[in-house]
């Protein structure tokens, strides 16, 4: 198994959603603590470091200012209300301070997008 592969296995579980079926994991489930979910996290940074990818990232200044941020159920219902308008996921990004991935992730665990119509990576490779 390829490196970057490994490592978008290890990342799916760490957003919340299931790496081999694409679904949003129940809230039971141990991949939703927090200490996983940041060990998750870790691990998939080493993967990118083993990879000769990219060092971990540090927060950058030009970062949106929610960047990292827990999302709050206000920001969940404004998402699924723009969304829901049709609004692009760039201008969604804008009005709440996130990152294009971060909404189209988001949409994702909350069941309003599947994981195959979010890929803003590909989009960006495009």
């Amino acid at each position: 198994m390829e490196l970057q592969t490994a490592r978008e296995i290890i990342g799916t579980p760490a957003q919340g959603i299931h790496p081999v079926t694409g679904e949003v994991m129940p809230e039971d489930s141990p991949y939703k603590a927090p200490p996983v979910i940041r060990a998750l996290f870790v691990a998939a940074q080493a993967l990118e470091g083993a990879n000769g990818m990219a060092k971990p990232r540090r927060m950058k200044a030009d970062a949106p200012p929610n960047t990292g941020k827990p999302w709050a159920p206000d920001d969940d219902e404004q998402l699924r209300l723009g969304f829901d308008a049709g609004t692009p996921t760039k201008d969604l990004a804008a009005a709440l301070g996130r990152t294009r991935w971060a909404i189209e992730s988001r949409l994702v665990k909350l069941g309003l997008m599947t994981l195959a119509a979010a890929p803003a990576a590909q989009r960006a490779a495009q």
